[in-house]
């Protein structure tokens, strides 16, 4: 915990670091595999309201928006609102579009086969929310995009977090985030 949100930095190989700021958190890799740095609130659930501002300068493959995961079904979700040189998730499993905050994001689905989780190694889905217009501000109501993914069929399970998140893949990188979370 730190200012009332919890928060969670994970690494495979490449050096990073995030840290915990009053308002928010700045987060800065270089020569990652893989990194995550993100800031939230634990268990968190639909009514989750997110707001943000990011100072976001990727260099490569990155993405920045709302992330979490549930348990029973394991899912690993993604709400994106910016990217780096590539948009995740590269247009694999395309189910719908939903429209919230002031934008249109496509649905997806996506699977991981043998991949770390929060229950270790485990095969499961990935449900995605994408920005069709980059941005690096706003609100993300997340139940909006949870009923619209429902509706497809998607269906979480139990939550483990709602949190903001700045993800790098194999990329350098720097983030300086504020994030409240209703």
């Amino acid at each position: 915990m730190h200012c009332g949100l919890t928060f969670e930095y994970w690494k495979d190989r490449g050096d990073g670091c995030l840290r915990n700021t009053a308002d928010g958190f700045s987060v800065n890799w270089s020569n990652i595999n893989n990194l995550l740095g993100r800031k939230g609130v634990r268990p968190g659930g639909k009514n989750n309201i997110v707001t943000y501002e990011a100072d976001y300068r990727p260099n490569g493959n990155s993405y920045l928006g709302v992330y979490g995961w549930t348990r029973s079904p394991l899912i690993e979700y993604y709400i994106i609102d910016s990217w780096g040189n590539w948009r995740p998730p590269g247009g694999e499993g395309h189910v719908g579009t939903v429209s919230s905050d002031g934008g249109t994001y496509d649905i997806y689905k996506t699977q991981r086969v043998n991949q770390p989780s929060i229950d270790g190694t485990a095969t499961f889905y990935q449900f995605w929310s994408v920005r069709q217009q980059k941005r690096t501000s706003g609100t993300i109501t997340v139940g909006n995009h949870f009923d619209a993914w429902g509706k497809q069929g998607l269906t979480l399970g139990t939550f483990y977090e709602v949190s903001l998140v700045v993800e790098g893949y194999q990329s350098s990188g720097s983030a300086d985030v504020k994030v409240s979370i209703e």
